[in-house]
């Protein structure tokens, strides 16, 4: 084989090992999001187990160059490469039972069960470029030019594949089809090194070729079979978008209910908005209630659209509000269009961007009434929507009298999150008030927690009189009263959240524990 076709070569299959590698990566986090969330612990356990795999991959990689640098050898480690990476969704199902590491610290739970699934695959994928390199050296006497060359050229993969996945390959396939074509690709490659690399009696009838031989139709046999059956073990979904993992599913008596990722978002009953089912969306319609007493056409901002349970809700209710929808995810605006009942002809207006950027990229010239923040879960936050700054960003846009509501999962007699929150609003509203969602203030654990904050002071006596029609009415939202708050976050141990130190992913990482998460 001639110098400049076995560089173009070597080239072409370190590029290949590397790019697959870094869209396995890219595509970890989407496949263990329903599962755990996509937090900075998520996001940590698979960058430290892929690295690992690569340092252990270049390091056998090298022994095996060392010992048995064979093209045979090369192009059954892609096929090897191409099984594990199918396996990577079968792995999934497992490595992702509730019970299994439950007993385990959280980041010993995650970090684990990301190992179970992706640590193989990045072992064997990365064993290439050490073998790739040893096979291109054995035919060529200069050195430190090749392997340079090679490592640019399995470095120019890895960005490419990067982009295409975050940018492409998830909108356009899907997390599972992207599995797929990977595990394609790599079994290809193998079969294309076998039939292009120049390699003495290949082709003369003998144990070992007969034995890869074999192994090639075995593997494409497998990789057939498998695809042909993915409908009975591989986990489905409505859709996947470049945010979320989206599952619609029925929830009885006319409710359609909205998981993105692995909480549950929203309950919607499309043939009527005006049914609210979950119980912190109740609390924000006892409030919102109170604050339009004197307003019935109040100017609301959401951030976070999901299943636009509340701005249709306030559609209806309130016939001349204003209702803006900031929603990141288009995906779930087309959703909540199809299968969620908001029409295509309605008067909420929606922004698909991040809601900090939207805030900043606006003139606050028409100034909000009311601004909802929905973007929070239990097991991952946007912490740049967490901090005083963005506080104060979120006050800019708001009217004098305007509130700010803001729903959050904590636990709330040892979580640190919640009051972190409280006493970072603190320091931007005048007033803030914490609202349970039912029941006794003494019995409340992990739970869902409304939080009100404006410049203008509530009174909660008068508050509690209105929404309940003098005892009339049941009160869902209990509020804590001020002395009560204080003496809250009194015995906490604070954290002021900023664009600086902003742990939010730190803070919730309790609630995996105790949810077995």
């Amino acid at each position: 084989m001639n110098r400049i076709a076995l560089l173009w070569k070597a080239n072409t299959i370190a590029f290949i090992s590397s790019f697959c590698v870094m869209v396995i990566e890219l595509i970890a986090s989407r496949i263990m999001a329903p599962h755990i969330g996509v937090s900075l612990y998520t996001w940590t356990s698979i960058i430290g187990v892929i690295l690992a795999g690569i340092a252990l991959g270049n390091y056998f990689g090298g022994r095996i160059a060392d010992k048995h640098p064979s093209p045979l050898v090369l192009a059954s480690i892609f096929l090897l490469g191409g099984l594990l990476t199918i396996a990577i969704l079968p792995a999934t199902k497992v490595a992702t039972s509730p019970d299994l590491f439950s007993n385990l610290p959280v980041v010993w739970n995650i970090t684990l069960k990301t190992s179970l699934i992706f640590f193989l695959p990045a072992i064997v994928l990365s064993m290439v470029s050490p073998l790739v390199i040893k096979l291109t050296l054995a035919n060529l006497e200069q050195t430190g030019g090749i392997v340079g060359t090679i490592y640019a050229c399995s470095t120019a993969g890895s960005i490419l594949g990067t982009f295409m996945t975050g940018f492409y390959f998830i909108l356009w396939f899907g997390t599972r089809t992207t599995v797929w074509l990977v595990g394609a690709i790599l079994i290809l490659t193998g079969v294309t090194i076998w039939f292009t690399w120049r390699v003495p009696g290949k082709w003369n009838f003998s144990l070992k070729n007969f034995i890869m031989w074999m192994g090639i139709v075995e593997v494409i046999l497998t990789y057939t079979f498998l695809f042909q059956l993915r409908e009975s073990w591989q986990e489905q979904y409505t859709r996947e978008s470049n945010y979320y993992t989206i599952q619609v599913s029925e929830g009885g008596a006319n409710i359609k209910v909205l998981r993105l990722d692995n909480l549950v978002h929203s309950y919607n009953s499309p043939g009527n908005p005006a049914v609210l089912v979950y119980r912190y969306v109740q609390v924000f319609d006892e409030i919102t209630r109170y604050l339009t007493r004197a307003n019935q056409s109040p100017r609301t901002l959401h951030l976070g659209g999901g299943g636009y349970t509340f701005p249709l809700y306030l559609e209806i209710v309130y016939p001349k509000s204003i209702n803006e929808v900031v929603e990141i995810d288009p995906v779930v605006t087309e959703i909540a269009h199809e299968e969620l009942g908001l029409p295509l002809e309605t008067s909420i207006k929606t922004y698909n961007q991040d809601a900090r950027f939207f805030l900043i990229q606006r003139k606050p010239e028409d100034k909000y009434n009311i601004v909802i923040g929905d973007v929070f879960n239990d097991r991952s936050t946007p912490y740049h929507l967490t901090t005083v700054e963005f506080a104060k960003l979120v006050k800019d846009n708001m009217a004098e009298d305007g509130v700010y509501l803001v729903n959050i999962v904590d636990d709330y007699k040892n979580g640190r999150y919640m009051p972190s929150f409280v006493h970072t609003l603190k320091q931007a509203f005048n007033y803030v008030y914490l609202f349970n969602t039912g029941g006794s203030w003494d019995d409340m654990e992990i739970d869902t927690f409304v939080i009100a904050a404006t410049d203008q002071r509530i009174d909660l006596t008068d508050y509690r009189a209105f929404v309940t029609g003098n005892g009339k009415i049941k009160l869902i939202g209990d509020p804590y009263n001020e002395t009560k708050l204080e003496q809250y976050l009194a015995a906490r141990e604070l954290i002021l959240l900023t664009d600086d130190h902003a742990p939010t992913d730190i803070l919730v990482a309790p609630l995996f524990a105790k949810r077995h998460y």
